[in-house]
This record gives structure tokens, sequence and C-alpha cells, in this order.
């Protein structure tokens, strides 16, 4: 966390920073001058290099980060970029009460993407209870207009969620109503900070006022499908992972105040002068030896870190003691169980006193406002997750089809306990795009001695949660593969074979072969052969090559590529990338939003740019390898244009069914379904989009092609609503794209 500019243009009363125990803002500089930002980015940056981190989470933070205006931001940002992006991804965030937010601003935050959280408790009378200027004027307008700013199409890639401090005389409905109007991400529902020193305001009769506040929302959120993620909620359920205020994970923050200073976590300002600071900065002192400080040190031993109640107390692994700040009195120190610690027990039990239904579908977003942003020709951030979510609940389906098939078994109790416990785990496994097709083909009744997958998703999923377990996987061609994981070949196997799932790895015994295979630390093992992931501006992206379910696109896909191969595939994929993102950064966003794999086709000197998307592999695109990352950008933002349509109409009908009608289009001799002119003038507008931006900057043939492209669309556009073959929904939908066509300007038009 970088504090880059030390006040604020609010005088809230509940904030730690100014109002509480610790004023050591009082001597510090008003922002972090340009050398401090390039000595802690290169702090930064030599960490993530010692360690090998894959990703470094940065927050912007204050007092206020916008006060640095637009340059100042910017310069910011380019010094944390130049030092740290060779050696690990890097992951923005900020968090501003939003006052100064502005259209120039967001444009900078996507840009640059950051992802931005707002300080917003609610309705009127609860934001301004607290959250106001100085001379006591209300910042609730100016609020909501940010919010509004970020939720527009080209803003919300940024808009990371919202704050919110409980005050338990707010009323909770009107505060949950009014968090929910502004469609955020998440919700981060907070205790206000206090101490045994100084301990909350309690009105009113009960005990445990926070707890009942807490408990009213969560009854409302879940009674309502829970429509949007609400953070504490999720942290307090069994195997949510926690929060830095919940749970029983290792401490993992560092703060870097404006004047070089190392700081422990800044909510440490509400315990008493002092309290969070190391005696350790920047220029004298490592990421590492200001982690070794003691206050930081104590909070990586989990329970045995915790008070004696604490570590007696039975839902210790779920509330972890409560924020390490709100246990602190004098004399005993943070020996102490949390100030909350009663109203976290009553929540804990409220909370699964009223789960609601065992799994709810995610909140559906309305057709039109789902479609009239895909139809912008690329879609925000929200539509993405929604699309990603759906699919993965049809994955779920199909799983729960095939067991049905087969009957419960030890793979499907497995399968069960660990989406209990390790959800996350069973989640990414079957996130995997090739985990439906091979569903699909278990299903389908003419491949009836398909494989089963159940056992083989199981044992995926204990390997990535760390769950001893033991189960018998069936054999394919002498291989079994395990999706995100890898596939071994061990001839000898026979039909089936056990797989003993252990800390550190695996064993394989079956027929006359046995193999064990480690992957923590990761060992080449004869016959294992991993996964391969490559690091991307959006992430990172797994070079599919493997998984023998990867045959879905109706055209031959390569074998296993030697190692150069794939790194050479992965630069120019990852290049590829961000061309799009200086192209098209609204197009980046969306790849960012759900393209996980590239499966490599096999070269054909005939075809040498062919690509394709399966319907059923949500999330991975096929290409045939090519070295150049302009010409790989326009296919991944075509192809996945394609993936986008495919899971819209999983959810809506933009089609009449039954239909015969063919329509005849310029980029193909022979007249096409109406579905398949959709797909291909919402994949030609996205092309357009990518040419247009390149004519701006270089014209000449680009220009040309720009030109080409749109003509395409638009006579296709055309065709498509003269046809009389779409739904209501389809009309609109196209007819957003005509309009979306309208608004482009490029070559000479």
């Amino acid at each position: 966390m970088l504090k880059v500019h030390s006040r604020c243009d609010l005088s809230c009363d509940h904030c730690y920073v100014y109002q509480h125990a610790d004023q050591t803002w009082r001597g510090r500089p008003v922002r972090m001058s340009t050398a401090t930002v390039r000595v802690a980015a290169r702090r930064i940056a030599e960490h993530a290099r010692e360690h090998a981190l894959p990703v470094v989470h940065v927050v912007l933070h204050g007092g206020e980060p916008l006060l640095l205006g637009a340059a100042g931001l910017r310069e910011v940002l380019a010094e944390l970029r130049a030092a740290i992006t060779p050696w690990a991804r890097l992951d923005l965030r900020m968090q501003t009460n939003g006052v100064l937010l502005d259209d120039e601003l967001c444009r900078l935050l996507v840009d640059e993407d950051v992802r931005v959280g707002v300080s917003f408790d609610g309705d009127r009378a609860a934001n301004d209870r607290h959250r106001v200027f100085a001379h006591g004027g209300s910042s609730h307008d100016h609020v909501r207009r940010a919010l509004a700013l970020l939720r527009r199409p080209e803003h919300r890639a940024s808009y990371a969620g919202i704050l919110c401090t409980v005050d338990v005389r707010n009323d909770p409905d009107r505060v949950y109503e009014a968090l929910l109007a502004e469609s955020p991400p998440r919700v981060d529902l907070l205790l206000p900070h206090a101490t045994w020193d100084n301990p909350p305001p309690r009105p009113g009769p009960g005990s445990t006022p926070y707890a009942d506040w807490l408990g009213r929302v969560h009854r409302r959120w879940v009674d309502e499908g829970r429509p949007m993620s609400i953070r504490l909620f999720e942290a307090l359920r069994p195997g949510g992972g926690g929060t830095e205020a919940f749970g029983l994970a290792p401490a993992d923050v560092l703060v870097i105040e404006a004047d070089g200073s190392w700081e422990q976590v800044d909510s440490l300002k509400t315990a008493y002068h002092g309290a969070a600071g190391t005696g350790f900065d920047v220029f004298g002192q490592s990421v590492d030896e200001a982690a070794r400080h003691p206050g930081v040190a104590v909070r990586q031993d989990g329970v045995d870190g915790l008070c004696a109640t604490c570590r007696a107390c039975p839902v210790v692994d779920r509330c972890g003691g409560g924020l390490y700040a709100h246990r602190w009195r004098t004399g005993s120190g943070f020996d102490n169980p949390s100030v909350y610690c009663a109203d976290l027990l009553r929540l804990v039990d409220s909370v699964d006193a009223y789960p609601g239904p065992a799994r709810q579908p995610p909140a559906a977003a309305p057709a039109d406002d789902l479609l009239d942003d895909l139809a912008t020709g690329h879609g925000s951030t929200a539509t993405l997750a929604l699309l990603a979510a759906t699919q993965l609940s049809i994955t779920r389906a199909l799983l729960v089809a095939c067991r049905d098939r087969a009957g419960s078994t030890v793979a499907w109790e497995l399968l069960v306990h660990l989406d209990q416990t390790a959800p996350e785990a069973v989640r990414a496994v079957l996130e995997h795009p090739f985990v439906r097709p091979w569903l699909v083909h278990r299903l389908d009744s003419s491949a009836r001695t398909a494989v089963d997958p159940l056992p083989a998703l199981a044992v995926a999923a204990a390997l990535r949660a760390g769950v001893a377990a033991s189960v018998h996987v069936p054999v394919r061609a002498d291989a079994i593969t395990l999706p995100t994981l890898g596939g071994l070949v061990l001839p000898g196997l026979g039909e089936s074979a056990e797989v003993t799932v252990r800390q550190e790895g695996f064993r394989v015994r079956g027929g006359t072969a046995e193999r064990t295979v480690l992957l923590d630390p990761v060992e080449l093992s004869a016959g294992w052969r991993p996964t391969r992931d490559v690091p991307v501006p959006g992430g990172w992206l797994l070079i599919e090559d493997g998984d023998p379910y990867r045959d879905c696109y109706g055209q031959p896909v390569a074998p296993r590529l030697t190692d150069p191969a794939a790194r050479a595939l992965g630069r120019t994929v990852a290049e590829a990338w961000r061309v799009v993102r200086r192209d098209v950064p609204a197009h980046a966003v969306a790849l960012d939003g759900g393209l996980r794999a590239v499966v490599p086709l096999t070269p054909d000197p005939a075809r040498p740019l062919r690509s394709a998307t399966a319907r059923h592999a949500f999330g991975a695109v096929a290409v045939t390898p090519h070295p150049d990352p302009e010409t790989m950008a326009v296919l991944l933002v075509h192809e996945w244009q394609h993936a986008k349509l495919g899971a819209a109409l999983d959810l809506y009908d933009l089609v009449e069914p039954g239909q015969g009608t063919r329509i005849r289009v310029p980029w193909r001799p022979d007249p096409r379904p109406p579905e398949g002119v959709l797909q291909g003038v919402y994949a030609h507008l996205a092309v357009t989009q990518v040419w247009q931006s390149r004519a701006a900057s270089i014209g000449g043939d680009a220009s040309a092609h720009a030109d080409r492209y749109l003509g395409w669309t638009r006579d296709g556009v055309d065709a498509l609503l003269a046809s009389r073959s779409l739904t209501a929904a389809g009309e609109r939908f196209v007819g957003q794209l005509r309009h979306a066509l309208g608004e482009t300007r490029v070559g000479s038009r």
C-alpha cells in the first residue's frame, strides 16, 4: 500500500488516519516525491525478483490519492510499471473518496488498468453522518457522480467496488438498497475501527448491535439471491478464504508512507500513536527486512498468534480473532480477543443459521442491459463476469447429469466435499475450457464408452486444494489427464489406476506401472506433461496443447509443442495482448474478463492464418501459431467475439427457431444461416474497431482494411435486419450493432 498523498479533501470524523490515536501524518510530506516512488518501486521489484512472484498487488492510498491530479498519478504509475513489470504482473488498485473523479481520470485509470474502490456509506443520511467536507457540507452527490462515471461501459473495467463503514444508527435496509443501486462488483462492509481502550458505540438495548445490523443485511442479501458480492459474508462462510479482518490467513500487507517509511497495516493507527511504525524506510531496508518486524511476524502465526480466549473458541477458524487493531488494550497489548468478539460470534451463528439455497445462480442482468453492453462491440467486466458465471453453471449442470448416469461414487463424494470446503479449487477446475467438452462427450448417446471425467476432476481439485485423497481414475491410451494441471503418460497402467493425492504431489499405480509426480516443488517426472502458463497483461494464459478434449474445433489441433515452441507462442500471444490494449483497450478488458487458454492448431501452409472457437469451450480460442503479434492480436479479438456471443446465445434467443432462411454476405461465397451471419457481423465489428484505431495512427493499408471490414459489417447487419429472422431481442441487439457502426469513423469515411 503506497500512501501517495497524505492529506484529504474530506474531513470524516471516523477516519483512523486523522481522527484516531496516531497523529504521525502531521510530520509527513503532503505527497510522495518522485524519488521516493522510484525507490519504493525498486524495493517492490527487488522483492518480486528474489521470490519469483508471479503477481504483485499495489494499492494507491492516502489521504486521498486523487489529489495528485492526472499528471501526478500518471507519473507514479509509470515509475511502478517501469520497475516492477519486468519481474511480475502488476495488479494496481486505488482507494478513493471519489470526490475528484472525472472523465479524464477515469480514462487514465482504464488505460493504466487501475481498479478503483470508492468509500461510500450508503444513502444520504448514512453517508453524510461521517463523510463530509471540512465546512460540514455533504459529499453524497459528489460520490454518487463518481460511481456513475465508473458504471459507464467505457470505465466499468476500473470499477472495483465500494467500501462502506458500518454505523448501527443507520437503517440497514436503506444502506443496502443504496449500495445495490450503484451496481458495485463488490462491497466491503467494515466495522468502525475501535479498541478496548476506545470501544465502539453501542446504542440501544442489545449486546450485539453490529451483528444484528449485519445479520439484517445478510438476510436481505440471501433473500434477494445475492445480487452483488459482499466480501464480509463470503469470507465468513466455511472455506470462504478470509480477509485481513477475518480468518487465519497470514498478513500480507505492508505500507509505504509518503516519506518512504515502512509501516505495518495502517488500521493500527487506531490503537496508539506510532502503533504502525517499524523504524524502517525504503531507503535503508528491503521488503524482507520490513516483513521480519515483530509486529508483522506475529501475524503470520495463524491460530498460534492469538490469545488463549480465541484459541479455545469454536469459530476461531472463521473469525480469526477479528482485525488485529481491534484487539488492542493498554497493558495487554494485542493479546486479547477483538473488541467486537461478541458481535463476531453472533454474526457467524447468524450466517450459518440463514444460508439460503445451497447454491444460488448468478444474479441475472436484464437482457436489454447485457445485450446492449455487448452491442458496443466489447462488453464490460461485469458482463464478462456474468457470461463466465452462467457458463460455469452449465458445466455444473452437465456434471450432475454425469453423476446421475454413473451414480454416486468416491470421486463424486470427494468433489462434493471439496466444493464445500475448498470451493475455489473446484471452481478453478470446472472453469477449465475443456471440462465442458469432456462432459458433453461423456453424455453423448453415441459415446457411451467415453472416459468418465469425474475421477480426474476430483483429483485435480484435491491437488489444487492440498487435500489428501485416493481415487481410481480411468486411463485413456496409457494417459491420465488432470485438467488445469497436466497429464501423465505411463505405459502399462491398464484401464484404471489408483491416484493417491499428497500435499506435495500424487502417486499413480495401475497395471504394471507406478509413478510418483511431485508438484511442490515441481519435479519433471518422466511421462508427466505439466500445463504451461504464460504471463499476459490480463493475468496468466494457458497454452493448452495436452488436453485430449481440446480437439473440439473441427480443425486439426497441434500435438504437444516443444518447450521452445510453447515459449515462442506464449511471447507472441502476450505481445498481441499488449497490442490489443494499445489499439482497442475496451477489447483488452474483455479479453482480461474471460480468455484463459490458447490452443495451437496444426500449421497449414495453404491457410497460415486459421483460428477457431468452440461453443462448448468458453474461455479458449484456437489459433495457428504465428510470429507476428499485430496479426495475432486481430485473431484473438475476432475469435473472442465468437466466444462471447456464443455464451450470450446460451442465455437469450436472438434468432427465431426453425429458420430455413439463408442470407448472402460479402465475406462468404455461400449463403449463410442467420446465426452464422450474426456471428460474422459481431466478429467483424471488433475487427473494424481494431483497424479503425490503426488507421487513425498509421493510415495507409490500415485505412483500406478498416473500410473493407466496415462495409462488410454494415451490409451484414442490414441483411440480417431485412431477413425478419430475428427475435425481438435479436432485432434490438443487431440494431444496437448498427448504431455502434454509425459511430465508427475510419479511413475516408
